[in-house]
């Protein structure tokens, strides 16, 4: 715990003493989220803890919850001989993904045997005769299975309880703290950085936060962090990477926008690879040529999405993005079609 007077440094009291500071850093973290009628309890219903360190492979599993975790676990258990229901509350998976590219997943799952079900809850779970029995409800009715584990993926809190905080300045929000741009509370010298910090709970955005943060109390003038240019990777079959807008909020934002779309199906390194299954989508603006949005998926797109996040931070436009030469042959080539197929010049399709 710690505590801070106007003018006094942080006090952070540990198990071996008390240490003060002008500056504290708080990277607690965060826990998964329960929901009000079903809780882990780390033997047949796992959190993400549980379910990296199983004692067993089950033979049936539900996932609770289609997010970037959820869709992560049920691709590996599917891969490792499971037979994987993955259930979704919201109408589509990954939620904070484009709709085509979710499309793109969801099909994919199902035809690898993953049994997908979108706007469905689970109304119960309940232990029964040695294993799981789950109610299900959506809008076809009511319906029950069996099955050995669940995971539950409906999300994170942050650890923000029993470290002080309420004898700081610092504003709790949805279970997160919030912070300005260069990571700092609303309590001076006190900063957070992490999933404690709020969403996207993704470690590569925990990592330049605390550099943010600690070039910002050394003095030096860092960039403020930029969310919308934070890549979203899901390490799925296939897998799954974004960043920017999709084309949903962008027309949300009364954003006009041109898409091009490139399946992989005709990229040759894909189809040399033997996986072809896949989606690169950008969406730029109207007026501007401003590249505001791309999702892919597919092989390797988590590799391949920083090419989008560093032509974003450059403020880059179509037209250097067309003129730019990809590599041939290589998956990459997708992105280059992708861009010319907004402005109706795609070479291969």
């Amino acid at each position: 715990m710690f505590g801070r007077g106007d003018s006094s440094p942080s006090t952070v009291v540990t198990s071996s003493g008390a240490v003060s500071a002008e500056n504290v850093i708080i990277a607690t973290g965060a826990r998964a989220r329960n929901l009000p009628h079903i809780s882990a309890d780390g033997e047949r219903i796992w959190t993400a803890r549980e379910a990296m360190t199983p004692t067993k492979i089950p033979e049936r599993l539900l996932v609770i919850g289609a997010g970037a975790i959820g869709v992560e676990f049920a691709s590996f258990y599917a891969t490792l001989g499971s037979s994987v229901t993955l259930v979704e509350v919201l109408p589509q998976v990954l939620p904070v993904e484009d709709e085509e590219i979710a499309a793109v997943v969801q099909q994919s799952f199902e035809a690898d045997g993953i049994d997908v079900h979108v706007g469905t809850s689970v109304a119960a779970l309940e232990q029964d005769q040695g294993a799981l029995l789950a109610v299900f409800e959506s809008d076809a009715g009511e319906s029950q299975a069996q099955f050995d584990t669940a995971i539950l993926s409906v999300g994170v809190t942050g650890n923000v309880e029993d470290i002080g905080l309420d004898t700081t300045q610092a504003v709790v929000n949805r279970g997160f703290i919030d912070t300005d741009g260069f990571l700092q509370t609303a309590q001076p010298g006190l900063y957070a950085i992490g999933d404690v910090a709020g969403p996207p709970c993704l470690a590569h955005k925990a990592s330049h936060e605390g550099i943010i943060a600690v070039e910002h109390i050394a003095g030096e003038d860092p960039h403020p962090l930029a969310k919308s240019l934070i890549p979203g990777c899901t390490y799925s079959h296939p897998q799954v990477a974004s960043v920017g807008l999709t084309e949903a909020a962008a027309l949300a934002a009364g954003r006009d926008v041109r898409v091009g779309r490139f399946p992989l199906m005709a990229n040759g390194k894909a189809v040399a690879l033997g996986d072809t299954t896949g989606l690169v989508k950008t969406l730029f603006d109207r007026d501007t040529g401003e590249l505001v949005g791309a999702h892919m998926a597919g092989p390797g797109v988590t590799e391949l999405i920083q090419g989008f996040v560093v032509a974003m931070g450059l403020e880059t436009t179509e037209a250097e993005l067309m003129a730019a030469v990809f590599p041939h042959p290589t998956l990459s080539e997708a992105m280059h079609e992708s861009v010319l197929a907004a402005y109706d010049r795609t070479l291969n399709l």
